[in-house]
């Protein structure tokens, strides 16, 4: 089989296709040949070595994937030989046979585009629990979403609009038009403060809750801009890559901002910072507010915990069924183009889902 190689760390240029037996499942696994691999900028981030919990090179990338079972391995009693399942596998994706846990897999209808359904497994999935899960969502609430018009903001636009929320969202001026379509009030984060067009739009009250995709000094602004009650939920860390590389100035900002903004939490106790980390809910895990860097890490939850990934997954599935929620597919290429599709993350991040087609 082929899979997709990180030899070191760095840019695009550093992945290259290898050819190797194919796996055999362990306890637990089944074997998956894989029919869509999603490439996202949580994949450039394992590529340069700054995202959280990356492994040493040499590995394989690829977040997510949507495939069909070919070998069940001792212990699976869920899984049968031909069913097509998806799976978040953090790393591993990009190959054309995986083996997954079979606990972590949940079906995906046969007459699902296998490109679509990633868009579910994970950018759907961010938005989903970011709002319902972490923030817990009510009708009527106003949430500011930055980075509006990329791939998980889009996702959380639509999924809002169902929700009935007021939404306001950070983006380029090139962008409004697009998040306005999805219900929302644009914001130019470019050419505008966004904190004050916030307290302006909302009679100097500010938003209910803002989700942080980017970490570090914006986390400060951002929690300036909750009312009473409201819930900062920072979910990523996209300030530690510069120019396709880690950056450590970002690790640094990220930590001390990260910091900060819980210690003023702590001495704010109407307001709450929350950290999502979408694989850690799949895994069983609650998200908890934060109090230092003590609860920054995900810690043992109840017993539905671990039935969330499936639960909300079927959730999806409905929304998408009715036509409340559009998954769009930027571009589909094959496994060995996996370079040119780490390239165009950032050009397509407005445009949908990233796939490589093994």
């Amino acid at each position: 089989m082929k899979r997709v190689v990180v030899d070191h760390y760095g840019g695009p240029e550093v992945l290259r296709v290898v050819e190797e037996r194919d796996p055999r499942p362990g306890p637990g696994e089944v074997l998956v040949r894989v029919l869509a691999a999603g490439v996202s900028y949580t994949d450039a981030m394992l590529r340069v070595g700054s995202y959280l919990g990356v492994p040493k090179p040499p590995f394989t990338p690829g977040y997510e994937l949507v495939g069909v079972v070919e070998e069940v391995g001792p212990g699976c009693s869920r899984l049968r030989v031909g069913d097509r399942i998806g799976t978040l596998t953090v790393w591993g994706a990009d190959a054309e046979r995986v083996c997954v846990l079979e606990a972590n897999a949940v079906e995906v209808p046969e007459d699902l585009d296998p490109g679509e359904a990633l868009s579910l497994l994970f950018t759907h999935m961010t938005a989903y629990q970011l709002l319902h899960r972490t923030a817990k969502v009510q009708r009527g609430e106003s949430v500011l979403v930055h980075g509006a018009a990329g791939r998980v903001g889009t996702a959380v636009l639509e999924l809002g609009a169902v929700a009935g929320l007021r939404l306001y969202g950070t983006c380029s001026a090139r962008d409004f038009a697009a998040v306005e379509r999805l219900g929302a009030v644009p914001i130019d984060y470019r050419n505008e403060d966004f904190l004050a067009r916030v307290r302006a739009l909302t009679a100097g009250q500010g938003v209910d809750v803002v989700l942080d995709g980017f970490g570090g000094p914006l986390s400060l602004r951002s929690f300036r801009a909750l009312r009473r009650g409201g819930r900062l939920v920072v979910f990523g860390h996209s300030g530690t890559v510069a120019h396709g590389r880690k950056s450590w100035r970002g690790w640094i900002e990220w930590y001390a901002t990260t910091a900060a903004v819980s210690l003023w939490a702590l001495l704010s106790p109407r307001r709450r910072v929350l950290v999502y980390r979408v694989q850690k809910l799949r895994k069983g895990h609650q998200v908890l507010p934060v109090s230092g860097f003590r609860d920054a890490l995900p810690v043992g939850g109840g017993p539905r915990d671990p039935e969330w990934f499936r639960e909300d997954f079927r959730a999806l599935l409905e929304l998408l069924r009715e036509g409340r929620i559009h998954p769009v597919v930027a571009e589909r290429l094959p496994l060995s183009e996996a370079r040119r599709a780490h390239e165009l993350l950032e050009s397509s991040a407005d445009k949908g889902k990233l796939v490589l087609v093994p």
